[in-house]
């Protein structure tokens, strides 16, 4: 651990007056008078939210993108220093284009010239972990090819994320053992967090896989558009995409000049969200405006794909019941959905948990329906659901962050955009989808191969368990045999008679 890198966090910290934090704690007061002997000017005009993001800021980048991945945790964070957090921007200075150079052609093994016909060495875009640079490829001919951005990883930046993630940790182990409430704060879990999502970004081709499996999933579609990945002129270090062109979200003004219809837009964001969510499972988690494009065409360009989350049908299912149950005010629902799924414990009173939902929520349906945000709602059952001991899953905690990112720029868009009439009606047909006959038969021709695997093997196994079973076992063995046998031959009838079914329907 460095020493002058701590002395400086801990004047940092006294600077921005974060020793505030201290008092009341008796087992930290010898620190809060410590810091009362130090030198550095302390300024406490600005309240301690805000404070607590500038310090961050003064750290360097590794920080900030904590304090970033921090503002995601609204589940552990009260209101306000969540909201400060996310005010947080990534903004560092770029590194030199000649560096960039080099990093290009040792991670690729070859000359720049020979890859680009062009090059930009001066960056159009730099952050805390890469910076991105303009080219274009060069054909087999040495003609000019494909526009591309080539995103290069910043030079020597691991050991520094390493020193600032061990001075994480030790703060962690700190928070944890020193306050009261440290250990439902869980920051020993949430630096590990960090660490898993800094890292991935330190790896150019997990980005890249990820761009690739967003673009597979968007595939011809009318309201997202992926990049391409080019991988031969890829690598851990680089990451070579295709150039979009397209106007900053965040641009609204230059939007509507270049005729952009805003209300389909903001519905687009909506759509593209729940179809990420409950058709795929796989959605990118970090859709802040300076990662969303549009296109001349009026569809999105996603940018960045460093962050992403996965959901299980477990997950799926669990969202869905609860956002159609909260919406129809329906609690017990909400509370038998929580039991269910498991995040709560099972001897959990559904009735107990019905009231616990019901005095969080309720206050929520004074607004116009219209009006009620998909993300206070999700964050509204985490509260409810820590007060009965619940552990929150990562997955669920970006899936908020991203919820609450789409909402915002979707109602940026368009004041008026109603997200319950934009979701109820794709939240109802993918449960009917998941329930219904059409649930029935996709699970039946999921699980068709194992049973053709199975039934072959099922006289030999007779024949094992009767040569190995003790006498008093041998007829209890048998029957549940023969009941397995029965069972995979009603389920064989059951899905010849319903194949049977799809051929005879395709034919007329």
């Amino acid at each position: 651990m460095s020493i002058s890198r701590s002395l400086k966090i801990v004047a940092t910290l006294y600077r921005y007056g974060l020793d505030d934090f201290l008092e009341g704690h008796s087992k930290l007061a010898f620190l809060h008078k410590l810091f009362a002997l130090s030198p550095v000017r302390r300024d406490t005009s600005a309240p301690l939210p805000q404070r607590v993001r500038l310090a961050l800021e003064s750290l360097g980048p590794i920080f900030v993108k904590f304090g970033q991945v921090l503002s995601t945790r609204r589940d552990l964070l009260p209101p306000k220093y969540a909201d400060e957090l996310a005010l947080l921007q990534d903004r560092v200075p770029p590194f030199d284009g000649e560096i960039a150079r080099e990093v290009v052609e040792r991670s690729l093994g070859r000359k720049v010239e020979e890859l680009f016909v062009d090059f930009d060495l001066k960056p159009v875009a730099s952050a805390s972990v890469a910076q991105v640079h303009k080219a274009w490829l060069r054909q087999p001919d040495g003609s000019r090819g494909r526009e591309v951005a080539v995103k290069v990883l910043r030079p020597g930046i691991l050991p520094v994320i390493e020193q600032d993630l061990s001075l994480m940790r030790t703060l962690a182990g700190w928070v944890e053992r020193l306050f009261a409430d440290g250990k439902r704060l869980k920051p020993r879990e949430v630096v590990a967090e960090f660490d898993k999502y800094l890292h991935d970004e330190l790896d150019m081709m997990h980005e890249a896989a990820n761009a690739s499996q967003l673009r597979r999933n968007f595939k011809g579609s009318q309201q997202l558009i992926v990049p391409e990945v080019f991988y031969d002129y890829s690598s851990r270090d680089v990451l070579t995409l295709e150039w979009m062109h397209g106007i900053p979200v965040g641009q609204i003004e230059r939007l509507r000049e270049a005729g952009v219809d805003l209300k389909k837009l903001s519905r687009f964001g909506v759509e593209i969200f729940f179809t990420q969510v409950f058709r795929h499972g796989f959605f990118h988690a970090d859709m802040h405006p300076g990662n969303i494009f549009v296109a001349d065409d009026g569809r999105y360009i996603a940018l960045d794909f460093g962050i992403v989350g996965s959901l299980t049908d477990t997950d799926k299912h669990y969202l869905a019941v609860n956002f159609l149950a909260f919406f129809n005010r329906d609690y017990h629902r909400v509370a038998t959905a929580h039991i269910e799924s498991g995040w709560v414990p099972k001897d959990t009173r559904a009735e107990e948990l019905e009231a616990a939902v019901r005095t969080v929520c309720e206050p929520i349906f004074e607004k116009p329906l219209s009006q009620i945000s998909f993300g206070i709602v999700l964050l509204r059952l985490f509260e409810t659901s820590r007060r009965f001991n619940v552990e929150i899953q990562p997955q669920l905690v970006l899936l908020q962050k991203t919820l609450l990112n789409i909402e915002g720029l979707g109602r940026q868009l368009d004041p008026e955009l109603d997200l319950w009439d934009t979701a109820k009606p794709f939240l109802t047909k993918w449960m009917n989808e998941q329930v219904g006959w059409r649930g029935l038969l996709r699970t039946l021709k999921n699980e068709a191969p194992e049973w053709a695997t199975t039934l072959p093997t099922l006289p030999r196994k007779l024949n094992e368990a009767l040569g190995s079973a003790k006498t008093d076992l041998l007829v209890e063995g048998y029957m549940h045999l023969m009941r397995e046998q029965k069972r995979q031959n009603f389920l064989l009838l059951l899905i010849a008679i319903l194949l049977a079914g799809l051929l005879a329907k395709s034919l007329l």
